[in-house]
């Protein structure tokens, strides 16, 4: 019988700039200098948002916040390399996207405090946003519950003419899930112009990435479900740009879907409820800081005399303080109004929550103050 036995040797990731920060330059894409600086100030900010909102949930000004050090290139490239009016559908670490589509900043702090001015009414716990306006779904906390939603949104392109793209965001440990498989297997049946990213991040919570899968890549998965698929260097925001990109006019040509598996590490906590010390050394961690996305990207952009140390200081001053400023603004925007409770679900009230707003709105008139 004839049998398949199973890769020992995974491939070498899609390569533009070396882990030193030169480059391929045969294979770079040869962006314009406006594109590579919104590259950069789109990952640094990042950088810098996750330090600041981190110290404000261990001060108690927020509940939760989980962010994308160490894996900005990953998330910054692919959604750079895509069309305004394509679909992204995020895990959780994926709030760049939310600025480069034209998301503010405000807004997303409003949602990390649920206060009035948040979109969702602090319905959802922080930094679980949503942006539909700016084609980009809703943060979901179960694992995988996106990838057949995309899916689903790029069947219905496909059904309706359209060369719009999918693109779904989810971390490896999501890849044993079954709806990554059932995802997959139906992107591949009947061929959505799907991108599926998988975030190679090598830790799932505390689960390291050898306890996930018993083959040598994720990438290769995609040969079991009949489609393209395709391994990259997730700390090099070119090769993931040029590989988004194919990804995508690979999709629009009607030729089906693309599995990428972004190769990256998460430098820091899972999320502000986690502690990494329990779990994994330190001397694990080292090797993957010197692969720091955002260093290898400065010297790219130095090399090229786009940018100076003086130059990018400034601009991180410039972030930390705007973004000192409108924190101080948004922590003074009251809560969400008593009356949203019951806003937003029905067209139309139901009899047993009109009861409810009415007792509600009987107790808030006799006690204003809430005490």
């Amino acid at each position: 019988p004839q049998t398949f036995e199973p890769d020992t040797e995974p491939e070498a990731p899609f390569q533009i700039l070396r882990p030193d920060g030169t480059v391929d330059e045969a294979l770079d894409p040869g962006l314009p200098p406006e594109t590579l600086l919104a590259m950069h100030r789109h990952m640094l900010r990042a950088r810098i948002l996750e330090d600041r909102v981190t110290a404000l949930q261990r001060q108690g000004r927020i509940g939760f916040h989980i962010g994308p050090p160490g894996e900005e290139a990953c998330i910054v490239g692919p959604v750079m390399a895509l069309e305004k009016t394509d679909w992204i559908m995020p895990s959780y670490r994926e709030f760049p996207a939310l600025f480069i589509r034209g998301v503010t900043l405000r807004s997303y702090l409003n949602n990390l405090f649920g206060n009035s001015e948040d979109p969702v009414k602090g319905r959802q716990m922080p930094d679980h946003w949503t942006a539909r306006a700016h084609r980009i779904g809703s943060v979901s906390s179960p694992v995988g519950t996106q990838i057949p939603q995309a899916v689903g949104m790029a069947w219905a392109a496909k059904l309706q003419g359209s060369k719009e793209v999918a693109l779904v965001y989810f971390g490896e440990g999501t890849s044993s899930q079954g709806d990554f498989h059932v995802g997959a297997n139906f992107a591949g049946v009947f061929e959505t112009p799907a991108i599926l990213l998988c975030r190679n991040n090598q830790w799932a919570i505390s689960t390291p990435v050898e306890r996930q899968t018993g083959s040598a890549t994720f990438a290769e998965k995609a040969l079991a479900y009949g489609i393209r698929g395709q391994r990259v260097d997730g700390n090099d925001v070119l090769a993931m740009y040029v590989a988004t990109q194919e990804a995508a006019e690979h999709a629009r040509q009607g030729r089906g879907p693309t599995l990428l598996e972004a190769l990256t590490y998460r430098l820091g906590a899972h999320s502000t409820s986690d502690d990494p010390t329990s779990y994994r050394d330190e001397a694990h961690v080292a090797p993957w800081r010197d692969r720091d996305p955002l260093d290898r990207f400065r010297t790219y952009l130095a090399d090229r005399g786009l940018l100076n140390l003086e130059e990018d200081a400034a601009l991180e001053k410039k972030i930390d303080q705007d973004l000192k400023a409108l924190i101080k603004e948004v922590e003074k925007v009251p809560p969400p109004a008593l009356e949203t409770l019951f806003e937003g679900v029905y067209k139309d009230m139901p009899w047993h929550l009109q009861e409810q707003f009415e007792e509600a709105m009987a107790a808030r008139a006799e006690n204003p103050s809430g005490d």
